[in-house]
């Protein structure tokens, strides 16, 4: 008897639920919040915005993931060897569906160049039903533009797409916004990268 191919598993749609469950008011405690550990104080920022599937629809049950470094460039990790921060989480989740705009919103700081050669960039998960594995990309920041053309990764990027990888910057409410729409298929489909 031949063996034929099943279906892959996709990664949703129950990770926003799954993995974020105070968000969605299940009496079940979250390893993490969407706002990063240590963030505090004027340095705080939001970094929103919205994942989009080929429809052009905003996905109401995508879950997003963000690591990075701290203001100074240095992760909290046994392998950063710079006296790393210890009290910086550098990590949160937030799902779209608790959301009336299906945002997901997160309160970080705006992260340092991790080497001298990287621009400041924050790292970009996505979770989705019908994937069948998460997308990494990043978030790079719009007046960062020398240290964005010097960097490695967007440099790798063909030029006419790696506008997709940098947030708008606005300033809302005494604070400061950056929004990146996340755009999985279509015209202006974000870069995702092989990890």
């Amino acid at each position: 008897m031949a063996f034929k191919q099943t279906p892959s598993q996709t990664v949703g749609p129950f990770f926003a639920y799954g993995l974020t469950p105070e968000q969605y008011g299940y009496p079940f405690a979250s390893i993490a919040g969407a706002t990063v550990a240590g963030v505090e104080g004027d340095a705080v920022i939001t970094v929103e915005g919205r994942v989009f599937d080929g429809a052009g629809e905003a996905v109401p049950d995508a879950l997003v993931e963000i690591w990075q470094a701290d203001g100074a460039g240095r992760y909290n990790h046994p392998a950063d060897r710079r006296a790393s921060n210890r009290t910086f989480g550098g990590f949160a989740r937030c799902g779209t569906g608790t959301d009336p705009e299906k945002r997901f919103v997160f309160r970080t700081v705006k992260p340092g160049s991790v080497d001298g050669e990287q621009a400041p960039h924050i790292s970009v998960i996505v979770f989705m039903r019908g994937l069948p594995c998460h997308a990494y990309t990043r978030l790079y920041f719009p007046e960062e533009a020398a240290a964005n053309a010097a960097d490695p990764v967007m440099a790798s990027v063909p030029e006419a797409r790696r506008g997709t990888l940098v947030a708008e910057r606005l300033e809302r409410d005494g604070g400061i916004v950056y929004r990146f729409d996340i755009y999985m298929q279509g015209d202006n489909e974000t870069v995702f990268f092989d990890v």
